[in-house]
């Protein structure tokens, strides 16, 4: 086989179904119908003389060959990608580029209020969406340029660039007034006495549920819901907590009506990061939004 009978998007789609398992993942990634992609595939399996893929529980698994071409592709993927970005000019004043970026509801909340006001006057023109992704779609949607960044505690997400934004703690929040913080509290009595509240939990913040379930707290709980956005008018309306981030309650308590309480969680705290694939990180676009998102939000950035 001869280099000049590789198509170079046979090369993009080995790299997508090595790295999602999943033969339509990889399509959907790239844009292609399942019958166009299984039939990529099978021109590539002609040229290099060899299976790739074999069917296995719920996708495919790579033979020794793919693990051994897996690297090299990579490579070569990213430095080509390098090199035609490299002399390519971003003006953030007359660009019109779109950001996607991945963020949860309490991310957006978190982030961009402050970011759309920095890009009003340093980059006018240029638009923001966000593209929330299942945890295990993240590090391949950076990688096909589907979404340029991911915010947030992302500890599944691998194989990524990353740099700290801030550190966290999860909290309680509850009403002001409610009648379980006019009693002072602190360390173990603390965490005894949660079990007087009854709570309501974000499904798709994880941690949260696990710090109930570690207090064995579960049988406590009333509410669970998809999203943190909500949970400001159900907690002034209740008797209910949540537990969440601070970062977000101080900002609910802020405007009046909220009380936080700081117990010693198991896992209280983590760290918010920033995202990206090293492919784009040449890119002079991914690069500019990477340094003000740094400069607003990194902490020992300020």
């Amino acid at each position: 086989m001869h280099i000049k009978d590789i198509d170079l998007n046979l090369l993009r789609l080995f790299d997508a179904v090595y790295r999602t398992r999943n033969v339509s993942r990889a399509a959907e990634l790239m844009d292609l119908t399942q019958p166009a992609a299984s039939q990529g595939l099978t021109r590539l399996r002609l040229l290099i003389k060899d299976p790739l893929f074999v069917r296995a529980g719920g996708g495919v698994q790579p033979t020794p060959k793919a693990d051994r071409l897996a690297d090299a592709v990579r490579s070569a993927l990213a430095t080509l990608e390098q090199a035609l970005n490299e002399s390519a000019l971003f003006e953030p004043l007359l660009s019109h580029k779109v950001f996607r970026i991945h963020m949860s509801d309490i991310g957006e909340g978190r982030f961009l209020p402050e970011l759309m006001a920095a890009l009003r006057d340093l980059a006018p023109g240029v638009r923001i969406e966000t593209s929330p992704r299942p945890s295990n779609e993240i590090a391949p949607a950076l990688d096909n340029g589907r979404i340029d960044f991911a915010f947030g505690f992302l500890p599944t997400v691998k194989d990524t660039q990353r740099v700290q934004l801030l550190k966290d703690r999860y909290i309680v929040l509850l009403r002001e007034g409610h009648p379980f913080a006019r009693r002072r509290r602190s360390g173990q009595a603390l965490l005894d006495a949660l079990r007087q509240l009854e709570f309501v939990a974000v499904r798709t913040h994880s941690d949260t549920l696990r710090i109930l379930q570690m207090l064995q707290l579960e049988e406590r709980l009333r509410l669970t819901t998809e999203h943190f956005m909500v949970l400001p008018s159900i907690v002034r309306a209740t008797d209910l907590a949540v537990v969440m981030p601070r970062n977000i309650a101080n900002i609910f308590a802020a405007g009046g009506g909220y009380t936080v309480i700081e117990p010693p969680f198991p896992l209280r705290d983590f760290t918010v990061s920033l995202h990206w694939s090293k492919r784009f990180e040449a890119d002079p676009g991914n690069r500019w939004l990477r340094g003000v998102i740094e400069a607003l939000f990194r902490e020992n950035s300020h």
